[in-house]
């Protein structure tokens, strides 16, 4: 008998043999594909390869290896080391170093690799689930905000594909904060000092008080950090990460509010108590893509509509994509002509500045504003909204988000709502009666510091429906609050019990509150039901920071915007344009723009300059497929019909958007007023008619041309090369001084502007200008601070600061700028003076070009 079973034996020992094989193979090596890209995950869970299947090119960095998922707690990470995977099912097991398990769906889509956490053992021992962070060789652009990196031939990122999967490690705030890092986008170009090394951090400029002073290095290699769902690794390229949170735990973090992370300064971090809220990491999910850069945008958006995910479309077109980016209107100032104006310009939306910032208040939704005109009785929100809808116009209010101000809120005063946002909580050790100042408690928490974004020392308490102002507590025990005022805010003092709760409210940086992640899905929908019955269809979030307040970072963003978006729809909304103060991974679905900033400190249309901030913001935006930002660029009154359409081809050229600061009285002073609106049009025109090439493209971000656009036909466009020797900040003097001109163009009529730039009381006593054949035009009148002298058309004449003809000075007929170089020379008709300045531009154009 022991003969018989003996083959039996060493079949069922070969079987387990080639099962244990099988098996080890799997714990070995897994290989999924999509049709771009490749990884290979080892038998310890770790990703080891990430593949261009195309060219084969390794985009993992030697050596180096990644957890495809870690976990996380107080002690710190937690990482695999044994995986297995099971084709049939798409399922991979990570085994932990703590004995947890995690089952994983691991799905090949056509365009990205789909993980979800479906199972986790042990799960009370974890906090987090982390997906990475990646390694990573490319190190040329990071889209920090919502986790890619790209060079020129490859992008590699990660979208989260439920709310509390989020951008990023996790952090205390769960949001990243700004500094710069130093990083050259071309080493050639942008060759780095001695001082200076790759991946050096900085803070942030200024005092932390002045928005425009974060911005404080103009040189290409110091870039703006924004997120940390990407970073930049010196040593190896780049990580990318996400998280998920179990956020139904209750813990204590020390962050900054923003926008930097030094202690001391006014924006140091404070300790805040995160409640929770009911979300959980099992479920979490999100894609992988690596992919040719060119497609990044294009993977990113099936993956959105393959996944479900938020996708606002404008006209028909998903507002990331570059064919959907339009400008804005800022309008500010009387009623009147705006309707005229943005028809005539070919603009669709407006961010209504002259009806001033607008703060939430559920008992007030109006809060008595009215939309007012010159010549018309005021009209109420809603009415002015019916009348904009009538016109095709998209319209919205300047909002401060979720910014719950005394005074003006009912869910601060006289009866605060049960869900403000809280940073501290502990309970009195006294019965407190209606007359009591003195309010002991059971341990000093972190109540000792002064409360508030920006340093405004709000320190407010609140136990039952009472507020309370304070400013500090003792440093031993009895532990009692300092300077105590019961009742504030016009809240009613109450009697309260020992043991009763009291906690201290979170803050708004203008000295109001917040909401806690209840309330705030309450004001969503508020918001949600207030647009649409004001006729609106776009809203500026100014204050957008109120989402970070509770603690939950990107999270926080998902859930605020989530709601607004379905509270829109569910009450007749359609598309909704969302402009904001930030933009991060919790908000990049939702938020068409982001046009922050403005003026000098953004882009010079008339001067052709990027300003810092500008440089700062165009690189964080277009890191993460966003476009680039002019901010609010205000129509100048002294502009040329060349200042106006630069505006137009350089968003363009750059991929920008920008809104247009309109005001009857800047329109109505401009001079150039029907040519700028005329030409701007057109550009318009060619937007709504036209797909760019990334030839013309490059050709209208040139910084050293403008151009001029023609419409000879329904989708015909003539472009014109213009180019301008510009001389700013020139001497008046009687010797003068000579400007060599570069005509790269044909021989063609002069034509130039002297512009003075005088001191208080100081008028330039006439000016002598020669050309290099002799020719001289000699102005023997006063011109006070910011008047012109023009030739153009064959005539010679003043004008005011706002290009306005004074005095026809000359004919001049037949008057030629030569092509090639040649000389003018511009000096004081008599005596010179240090207290007077010129700006001296000679304006060029070329052959036009059809396109």
């Amino acid at each position: 008998m022991n003969r018989c079973f003996t083959p039996l034996i060493r079949i069922l020992a070969s079987l387990m043999m080639l099962l244990s094989y099988c098996s080890l193979a799997h714990a070995q090596a897994i290989n999924l594909k999509t049709r771009y890209s490749s990884i290979s995950i080892d038998g310890k869970g770790y990703i080891t390869s990430i593949k261009d299947v195309k060219t084969k090119k390794e985009y993992n960095p030697k050596g180096l290896s990644s957890a495809l998922m870690s976990l996380s707690n107080e002690k710190g990470y937690i990482f695999p080391n044994k995986a297995s995977y099971t084709p049939k099912r798409n399922e991979i097991v990570l085994t932990f170093t703590n004995g947890s398990q995690a089952r994983i769906k691991a799905e090949q889509k056509k365009e990205y690799f789909r993980f979800q956490l479906l199972s986790l053992t042990k799960q009370k021992e974890v906090d987090n689930i982390v997906w990475g962070p990646y390694k990573t060789n490319i190190s040329k652009t990071i889209g920090d905000v919502i986790g890619v990196v790209r060079d020129d031939n490859f992008a590699i990122g990660m979208l989260g594909l439920n709310d509390n999967t989020t951008g990023g490690p996790p952090t205390g705030g769960d949001m990243s904060f700004m500094y710069y890092f130093i990083h050259s986008p071309d080493p050639i170009k942008y060759p780095l000092p001695p001082d200076l090394k790759e991946g050096q951090t900085f803070t942030i400029g200024g005092d932390g008080h002045n928005d425009v002073a974060f911005y404080s290095h103009p040189e290409e290699y110091y870039r703006m950090n924004y997120g940390n769902a990407a970073r930049l690794e010196p040593k190896f390229g780049s990580i990318i990460c996400m998280h998920s949170r179990d956020r139904r735990k209750e813990y204590m973090i020390r962050f900054p509010v923003l926008p930097d992370n030094l202690d001391g300064k006014v924006n140091s971090a404070r300790y805040q108590l995160v409640t929770p809220t009911d979300a959980v990491f099992i479920g979490s999910a999100m894609a992988l893509y690596a992919c040719p850069d060119s497609l990044g945008l294009n993977t990113i958006e099936k993956i959105v509509l393959a996944e479900g995910l938020p996708h606002p479309e404008i006209d028909g077109k998903w507002i990331k994509d570059p064919k959907a980016y339009r400008p804005d209107v800022a309008w500010s100032g009387a009623h009147d002509s705006l309707v005229n104006y943005i028809q005539r310009l070919g603009l669709k939306s407006v961010q209504d500045e002259g009806m001033g910032e607008y703060y939430p208040n559920r008992a007030n939704r109006w809060a008595g504003k009215k939309v007012s005109f010159k010549s018309a009785p005021d009209m109420t929100i809603p009415e002015y909204g019916a009348l904009m809808k009538k016109n095709g116009i998209r319209w919205g209010l300047h909002t401060l988000c979720e910014f719950l101000q005394p005074g003006g809120n009912s869910d601060v005063s006289p009866v605060p709502n049960d869900s403000l946002a809280i940073m501290q909580r502990t309970v009195i050790t006294k019965q407190l009666s209606p007359l009591d100042t003195v309010i002991t408690v059971a341990d000093r928490a972190y109540f000792n510091e002064f409360g508030g974004w920006e340093g405004n020392h709000t320190n407010v308490l609140k136990i039952g429906k009472e507020l309370i102002e304070y400013n500090g507590i003792t440093e031993t025990k009895p532990y009692t609050f300092l300077n105590v005022k019961r009742g504030f805010h016009g809240t009613t003092r109450g009697s309260f019990a020992s043991g009763t709760t009291i906690v201290k409210l979170q803050p708004n940086c203008y000295h109001g509150f917040a909401p806690d992640m209840n309330l705030q899905e309450v004001y969503a929908d508020f918001y949600g039901k207030w647009l649409t019955d004001g006729g609106m269809d776009y809203i500026d979030f100014d204050g957008l920071e109120s989402c970070i307040y509770q603690g939950h970072g990107e999270y926080s963003f998902k859930r605020f915007f989530g709601k607004l978006f379905d509270s829109y729809k569910k009450n007749g909304g359609k598309y909704l344009r969302v402009m904001g103060s930030a933009v991060g991974e919790g908000s990049w679905h939702y938020m068409s723009v982001c046009n922050i900033g403005g003026g000098d400190n953004m882009f010079n249309p008339v001067t052709n300059k990027w300003g810092i901030e500008g440089k700062d913001m165009r690189y964080v935006f277009q890191s993460s497929y966003l476009p680039a930002t002019f901010g609010i660029i205000g129509l100048g009154s002294d502009w040329t019909m060349y200042d106006a359409e630069n505006l137009q081809a350089k968003s363009i050229g750059w991929d920008a958007t920008y809104m247009l600061g309109l005001s009857e009285r800047s329109v109505e002073n401009c001079t150039e007023k029907e040519a700028i609106f005329k030409a701007y049009r057109t550009w318009e025109n060619l937007r709504n008619e036209m797909d760019f090439s990334k030839a013309l493209k490059e050709k209208l971000k040139d910084l050293n041309y403008k151009f001029h656009l023609e419409q000879t036909g329904k989708k015909s466009f003539v472009l014109y090369p213009v180019r301008e020797s510009r001389f700013r900040n020139q001497p008046y003097a009687a010797d003068g001084k000579s400007y060599q001109l570069e005509n790269e163009f044909e021989n063609q009529p002069l034509e130039f502007a002297v512009r003075v730039h005088a001191a208080k009381s100081e008028q330039a006593n006439g000016i002598k200008i020669t050309l290099q054949n002799g020719k001289q035009f000699l102005v023997d009148r006063k011109l006070s601070d910011g008047e012109f002298i023009i030739y153009k058309g064959n005539s010679l004449y003043t004008a005011n600061k706002f290009r306005k003809k004074l005095e026809e000075l000359s004919s001049e007929p037949n008057v030629m700028l030569p092509k090639g170089q040649s000389d003018m020379k511009v000096s004081a008709l008599h005596e010179g003076s240090e207290k007077i300045k010129l700006e001296v531009v000679v304006s060029t154009i070329g052959k036009g070009e059809k396109i």
